[in-house]
């Protein structure tokens, strides 16, 4: 059976950079209708020209901070309002922070929940109707520090649980409704995420990769587009009883007590 996302529509946050542009691109080609949503506006257009080329489809693209009430709201009202429906609710909107519990720094605490789980948490309150309307379902990126124990990302690895049990108990509450919700756990990928969070230069950057990836038993980093491929599977009809699942996707990663993961 092929997967087939044609006069389905996908809602993609954080998709205008990493793991977010990889996974709206291979829904594009899959010939899904997006709604893509990110606080840059100039990368979230290019990306959503980008899967315009793949299938002829044009995306909705939204230029929303959804760390505030008023951009979940713009981007819920602005997706129904285009598309009339949603079919795949993609949480992956998210930042991170190198920070432990000394010194302590509220402000990036609350900056990182705001995001995270906050934003997560009221988008898909809004969202769930037209999903069960639907019979959709909800894929949430989290991160393999969500259940590693490691020093020097405290508030994201938090954020990060927090989002695995949201995703167990929404799950129960929405399956009688036919609505299913499953995570994907990245390990480390190449992306921009972690360069930018330690201001590291491109150089810097990669040696960081070379270095840590001697840790992943499978010996290699994620790319966006294995996270991608995962997403895509798990929103399926390929999963269609698979609901409060987390699945790592990480080369073995989580075996391995290192910060920094994701």
């Amino acid at each position: 059976m092929n997967i087939d996302f044609s006069d389905k529509v996908v809602l993609v946050t954080g998709a205008s950079a990493g793991i977010g542009e990889s996974t709206a691109l291979l829904f594009a080609a899959l010939g899904a209708k997006l709604s893509l949503v990110g606080r840059n506006e100039g990368k979230l257009r290019a990306v959503a020209a980008a899967c315009h080329k793949l299938r002829g489809l044009q995306p909705l693209p939204i230029v929303a901070d959804l760390g505030t009430d008023e951009g979940v709201q713009k981007t819920a009202k602005e997706t129904l309002d285009h598309f009339g429906r949603l079919d795949v609710l993609v949480n992956n909107a998210a930042i991170g922070a190198l920070t432990s519990l000394q010194p302590l720094d509220m402000k990036t605490f609350d900056e990182v929940f705001r995001i995270d789980v906050r934003g997560v948490y009221q988008l898909t309150g809004l969202l769930v109707p037209a999903l069960i309307e639907s019979k959709g379902n909800i894929v949430n990126i989290s991160s393999i520090v969500a259940t590693m124990v490691n020093v020097g990302s405290l508030p994201y690895s938090m954020a990060k649980a927090a989002l695995d049990h949201f995703t167990r108990i929404v799950a129960l509450e929405l399956a009688p409704k036919g609505v299913r919700v499953n995570a994907v756990s990245p390990g480390i990928t190449v992306s921009d995420f972690i360069k930018r969070i330690t201001d590291q230069t491109e150089e810097q950057y990669r040696e960081w990769l070379g270095q840590y990836s001697k840790n992943i038993p499978m010996g290699e980093p994620c790319l966006g587009d294995d996270i991608a491929k995962m997403v895509v599977h798990i929103a399926s009809e390929h999963s269609r009883l698979v609901t409060g699942t987390i699945v790592e996707v990480d080369g073995g990663l989580r075996f391995t007590p290192i910060a920094g993961s994701r």
